[in-house]
C-alpha cells in the first residue's frame, strides 16, 4: 500500500524544522506506540535531503527488527535513496552510505569508520542512559568529536528515563525540548489506535520484602515473590478464562526472568494453547521465527522477560498479561502499548476514511480492543497509560482516580460519564460507590468532568516547604476509600495567600487571617467542617476545585451573631484579588 502521511506526521516533521529555526539544539519527538514513528522518521530524512542534498544522516536503534523496519520504511518512500545498513545481525556493513541505518550493538565503537555525520536520529531514545560510559553515550561522544555541530533528533513513545525523570530535564539531558507530542489518547480518538481495556485481577503478588535496585525492583526478590507454582497456576487459569470467553487470539505475557517465563509457558501449554519463551538469550533465528509465528497467528502466546516491550510490531496482540511489577513507568507504558496497534477489517481503506469511520471499523473488526491483565499492579503504581506522569526520585505517590463500571466491571477513570467498554452511563450519586480492591485503577483515562465527593473526615498537617519555599498546610479529606489532598499557603504571597484566606473565610474562620501554617493549625477549631468537595482528575491525582461547607455549631446566643456563624460576604470582600 502506498504510504499516505497522516496529519500529525506532517506536523511532527514541521515541528522539528520550526524548532531549528529558533534554536540550534537537539529536538525530541514524542509519538505513541503504533502511530508511525518509522514513517515520520523517513519523512524527516526525505525533507532534509530534499533541501540539503549533501547532508549525511545516521539512524541508530538497538533492536534488529526496528533497524530493518526503519530502513524498509525509508526505502519504500525513497526507493533510489543512497541508503545502507550497518548491522551484523542483518549481514550488512554499509558504513559509508549517505543515509545509514545502524544497530547499536554493531556500531557503538565504529564512529571512526562511519565518519562525519550531520544529523543523528535515535529511535526508542528513552533507552539512551545518562551514564557516559555506555555504548550510546560513547558513540555520541565520538561522533561529536568528528563533527561538533552534529544535531541529534530523538523519537520515542515515552519521553522519560527508565528510572525516573524526563529526557529533556536535568543537567545530563541529551535533548533540549520535546517539540511535538502525539499521545495514545489522541491516537485512539482519531481512530488510529485500538483502545485498551482492563478489569480487576484476582491474583495479586505480595511485595513484602521486595527491595529496589537501580531504580526498579530487585530481580531476585521479584522472582521469589512471583515465581511460585500456586500463583502461576492461578494466574494462568485466570488468563485462560478471559482468553476463551473473549476469543483472544494472540497474547504477550511479561514475566520476571527466564525461569518465571518458562514456568508460565508450561502452564499455558497445559491449557492447550501454543506458547514459546523469548529472552535476551534466544538465538537470532529462533527469535525471528517466534515473532513471525505470532504475527501470522501460528502461535497463540509468548512469554518474555521484558524483551517484547519495545521495538516489536505485532498488530494482532489482543491480550497482554503483565506479571512483572516495575517501578519504571516507561516499561509499563511500553508494555501496554504492544496492544494498541489496529487490525483493520479486510478491504477497509483507512487512509481515505474519516476518524468516525475508522473508529467504527475498529469496533467491527477482528480486534476491537486489547485486554490488559494487571497482575503486577502496575496500573495503580503508575496510573492510566494515557496520562502517566513519571515521578522524580524521592517524590511521593498519589492515588489514581478510578471506579468500576457496575455493568461490565471495566476499570474506568473516576470522572468518566460513560463506560468506554460497554457504553453504560454512570449515575453520580451523593456518595459514589467505590470498591476497596487495590487493582481498581483505570488503564485509560477519559475526558472527565468535575464530580462531587462526600467528605467523611478532614485533617490539617504542617507540610514543610522545599527549595526555600515557605511551609504550607496539607489538608487531607477522606472520601469513601480515597484520601484526597490540597494545600493551603497562609505564609505565601500573591494568589496562594489569597486562596488560603478565601478558604479560611468560606469555612467561617475569623479575622485576622492566619499568617503562618502554625497559626492556622492553632486556630483550626474556628473552621466549620467540609461536607463535600468538587474534584477533577489530573494525571493520576485529584484537583480540589471547590468546597461545600457543613454546619458549624453556633458559638453562643449573643447578639449580634458571632463571626463563626459564617454570614460574611467573603466572596465580595475578596473579589478584587481573585483572578477569575
Amino acid at each position: 500500500m502506498t504510504f499516505v502521511p497522516r496529519y500529525y506526521q506532517n506536523e511532527a516533521v514541521q515541528a522539528v524544522f520550526d524548532y531549528w529555526e529558533e534554536e540550534a539544539g537537539h529536538p525530541l519527538v514524542d509519538m505513541a506506540t503504533g502511530t508511525g514513528k518509522s514513517g515520520t522518521l523517513a519523512m524527516l530524512i526525505a525533507r532534509l535531503l530534499s533541501g540539503w542534498s549533501h547532508l549525511r544522516v545516521f539512524v541508530v536503534t538497538h533492536v534488529e527488527e526496528l533497524v530493518e523496519g526503519n530502513f524498509k520504511e525509508y526505502i519504500g518512500m525513497c526507493p533510489f535513496a543512497p541508503a545502507g545498513l550497518f548491522a551484523a545481525s542483518l549481514g550488512r556493513r554499509d558504513a559509508r552510505s549517505q543515509v545509514l541505518f545502524g544497530q547499536l550493538q554493531t556500531v557503538h565503537d565504529k564512529a571512526a569508520q562511519i565518519g562525519h555525520v550531520d544529523v543523528l536520529m535515535i529511535d526508542e531514545v528513552h533507552l539512551v542512559p545518562s551514564d557516559g560510559n555506555t555504548m550510546y553515550r560513547k558513540l555520541i561522544a565520538a561522533l561529536m568529536a568528528i563533527n561538533p555541530d552534529m544535531k541529534i533528533v530523538g523519537f520515542t513513545a515515552t519521553p522519560y528515563r527508565l528510572d525516573s525523570g524526563r529526557l529533556d530535564e536535568g543537567d545530563d539531558r541529551l535533548f533540549d525540548r520535546v517539540v511535538y507530542t502525539y499521545s495514545l489518547a489522541q491516537g485512539i480518538e482519531d481512530g488510529y489506535l485500538t483502545r485498551l481495556t482492563s478489569k480487576p485481577s484476582e491474583v495479586k503478588y505480595d511485595m513484602t520484602g521486595v527491595h529496589r535496585l537501580g531504580g526498579d525492583f530487585k530481580k531476585s526478590d521479584l522472582a521469589k515473590a512471583t515465581d511460585k507454582e500456586e500463583l502461576t497456576r492461578a494466574a494462568v487459569t485466570e488468563i485462560m478464562a478471559y482468553a476463551n470467553a473473549e476469543n483472544r487470539k494472540t497474547a504477550i505475557i511479561f514475566c520476571n526472568g527466564i525461569d518465571h517465563a518458562t514456568h508460565v509457558r508450561d502452564e499455558i501449554r497445559a491449557h492447550g494453547k501454543t506458547c514459546e519463551v523469548l529472552s535476551g538469550k534466544t538465538p537470532k533465528g529462533e527469535r525471528r521465527k517466534i515473532i513471525e509465528d505470532l504475527k501470522a497467528g501460528r502461535l497463540w502466546g509468548c512469554t518474555n522477560d521484558n524483551v517484547l516491550s519495545t521495538g516489536t510490531n505485532i498488530p494482532g496482540v489482543d491480550l497482554i498479561a503483565d506479571m512483572a511489577p516495575t517501578e519504571s513507568c516507561n516499561r509499563y507504558v511500553q508494555r501496554a502499548g504492544r496492544g494498541t496497534r489496529v487490525v483493520w477489517p479486510t478491504g477497509f481503506d483507512f487512509n481515505s476514511a474519516t476518524k468516525e469511520e475508522r473508529k467504527a471499523a475498529i469496533e467491527r473488526g477482528p480486534k476491537p480492543n486489547c485486554r490488559y491483565m494487571n497482575f503486577a499492579g502496575n496500573i495503580e503504581r503508575h496510573g492510566p497509560v494515557d496520562c502517566v506522569t513519571p515521578k522524580k526520585p524521592g517524590s511521593g505517590q498519589g492515588e489514581a482516580p478510578i471506579k468500576l463500571c457496575m455493568q461490565c466491571e471495566e476499570i474506568c477513570a473516576a470522572g468518566a460519564r460513560v463506560c468506554p467498554n460497554c457504553g453504560a452511563e454512570f449515575e453520580f450519586e451523593e456518595k459514589p460507590k467505590f470498591t476497596a480492591r487495590p487493582t481498581d485503577v483505570a488503564i485509560l483515562a477519559t475526558v472527565a468532568e468535575p464530580e462531587t465527593r462526600v467528605v467523611s473526615s478532614r485533617t490539617f498537617r504542617l507540610h514543610p516547604g522545599k527549595g526555600g519555599k515557605p511551609d504550607s498546610v496539607k489538608i487531607t479529606y477522606l472520601c469513601g476509600y480515597t484520601t484526597i489532598s490540597e494545600w493551603a499557603c497562609p505564609g505565601h504571597k500573591g494568589f496562594p495567600k489569597t486562596r488560603a484566606d478565601r478558604l479560611w473565610l468560606a469555612h467561617g474562620g475569623q479575622r485576622p487571617f492566619p499568617s503562618t501554617p502554625l497559626e492556622w493549625l492553632q486556630r483550626q477549631d474556628e473552621l466549620a467542617p467540609t461536607a463535600e468537595i468538587m474534584v477533577k482528575p489530573r494525571d493520576k491525582y485529584w484537583d480540589v476545585i471547590s468546597h461545600v461547607v457543613g454546619e458549624n455549631p453556633v458559638a453562643n446566643d449573643n447578639k449580634p451573631e458571632p463571626a463563626n456563624d459564617n454570614h460574611q460576604d467573603w466572596a465580595r470582600e475578596l473579589d478584587d484579588s481573585i483572578p477569575f
